[in-house]
């Protein structure tokens, strides 16, 4: 069985696992609407299923338009790739991971923050009160 995605306008309504014959037999509507999407690939790179941590599969063959389709993802059909909507207006889509990249890279200094589009920044969480890290 395969994972596909139902597109409409440039924009996936529907993802359902399903064989491609059974698919071809128009029951689900017309097959043309659907595109095959892969589980396990992610940012460009197929990782292999049930890995913990995820780890990239030697054989990058088996990736599959970029991403997962997921509700509401776009799918190009010039480029043949998934990719999800856009988080905020001053992110920029990256090829050939085809994901959203801030205009401030996000600190690498172990701590969380959340993005404030107002100052296009990075802002720390806080520790709450009582919480210990």
């Amino acid at each position: 069985m395969s994972y596909f995605a139902q597109v409409s306008n440039g924009i996936v309504v529907d993802v359902i696992r399903i064989n491609q014959d059974v698919l071809n037999s128009g029951l689900w509507g017309d097959p043309a609407q659907w595109v095959q999407t892969s589980y396990n690939t992610h940012g460009g790179i197929y990782y292999i299923p049930n890995s913990s941590p995820p780890e990239p599969d030697p054989d990058q063959s088996k990736a599959l338009r970029a991403n997962y389709a997921g509700i509401s993802y776009t799918y190009d059909s010039v480029n043949d790739v998934f990719y999800a909507p856009q988080p905020y207006p001053s992110w920029v889509i990256s090829a050939p991971t085809w994901i959203w990249q801030a205009p401030v890279p996000y600190p690498d200094d172990g701590k969380v923050y959340y993005w404030d589009e107002a100052t296009l920044s990075w802002v720390l969480v806080e520790p709450q009160p009582g919480v210990t890290e």
